[in-house]
């Protein structure tokens, strides 16, 4: 009955914001603390409570790792009641767990939902992205193009010099080739320890975060979650699935996935309406962090629908228990 009853995302919505809300809650008193796996299962087990309040008939399709890696949130479970819509449930609890362990800048719970069917159901590999933010020519760059032909064609489509434009680039060794190819074209390079779900959707509002693009390899789960917050804030993303062995590829082909070279679009990682929500559990170029005053915790909130392109920063105070 649930696949015959339609996608009210407007009336979804806030009960999503309350699920990012109290994973970020959840996390708050391992800030700092250097317990990566306690910070996480605490978001899990409160994001898992939410959505089982929820009125809908979730599947989780991005979610904590298979069955057997994941004792809660795992891809394919179901969440909410039952008693509503067939849903895509995308998440990260804890989008940036050894941020949040270490006290650092820019993690986020995270969560998006659209219709059954609606997003990609990428496995646990790596991905090839490359974002850009709205408000600019169609596929003025591109996957097939050397990162610093990227950066050229992006300063003249947006009439300024290489030097001012910004990439955001995760600091990892399999990056360093990319970044010394970055650092001849004179632009700047943001890089960030973690959280590419967050680096990705800097792009979008670079007018704030100073950030132009977005480039490299990160987990693929991830990037379908940037390709749903871009789809309600506007901007252009393209993935590829990158392999290391055959057990990759066999999980792939697990997955659904029969293309094993196929360039995806943001359209194609979520091609219907999706809501999307995610809290700052420390501070950010995104969203402030969670503040504590005596007795209460106060947390941000962004939450957004690509059907409307509508946008909402909340602010929510909850008394400590």
């Amino acid at each position: 009955m649930s696949n015959s009853i339609k996608f009210h995302d407007r009336a979804l919505s806030l009960g999503l914001a309350r699920v990012a809300e109290q994973a970020a809650i959840a996390s708050a008193k391992l800030i700092g603390r250097g317990d990566e796996k306690a910070a996480d299962q605490a978001a899990v087990n409160a994001m898992r409570t939410q959505l089982n309040m929820l009125d809908i008939a979730g599947v989780v399709v991005i979610g904590e790792g298979e069955r057997d890696e994941a004792p809660m949130l795992f891809i394919g479970e179901e969440v909410g009641n039952g008693k509503g819509p067939a849903v895509d449930i995308a998440l990260d609890p804890l989008e940036g767990t050894t941020l949040t362990a270490k006290d650092m800048p820019n993690a986020l719970t995270v969560i998006a939902m659209g219709p059954r069917g609606s997003m990609l159901h990428a496995p646990d590999v790596y991905m090839e992205k490359l974002a850009i933010g709205p408000r600019l020519p169609k596929n003025i760059v591109s996957l097939e193009m050397q990162p610093a032909e990227r950066v050229k064609a992006l300063a003249v489509a947006k009439n300024c010099g290489q030097e001012d434009i910004t990439v955001c680039v995760l600091e990892r060794p399999r990056h360093d080739k990319m970044i010394a190819e970055l650092r001849k074209t004179g632009c700047a390079i943001r890089l960030i320890t973690d959280g590419d779900v967050a680096g990705v959707i800097h792009c979008a509002e670079s007018a704030i975060t100073g950030i132009d693009m977005y480039m490299g390899l990160g987990g693929a789960p991830e990037g379908v979650l940037a390709a749903a917050a871009l789809k309600c804030m506007g901007g252009q993303m393209w993935g590829r699935l990158v392999f290391r062995n055959e057990a990759e590829r066999n999980r792939a082909s697990s997955a659904g996935i029969t293309d094993f070279n196929r360039i995806y679009s943001r359209d194609d990682m979520v091609t219907q309406d999706v809501v999307f929500a995610a809290t700052g559990v420390t501070d950010g170029s995104i969203l402030s962090g969670i503040k504590r005053e005596v007795g209460y915790l106060t947390t941000e909130t962004i939450l957004m629908r690509s059907k409307t392109g509508s946008m909402r920063r909340m602010s929510y105070r909850s008394p400590t228990i």
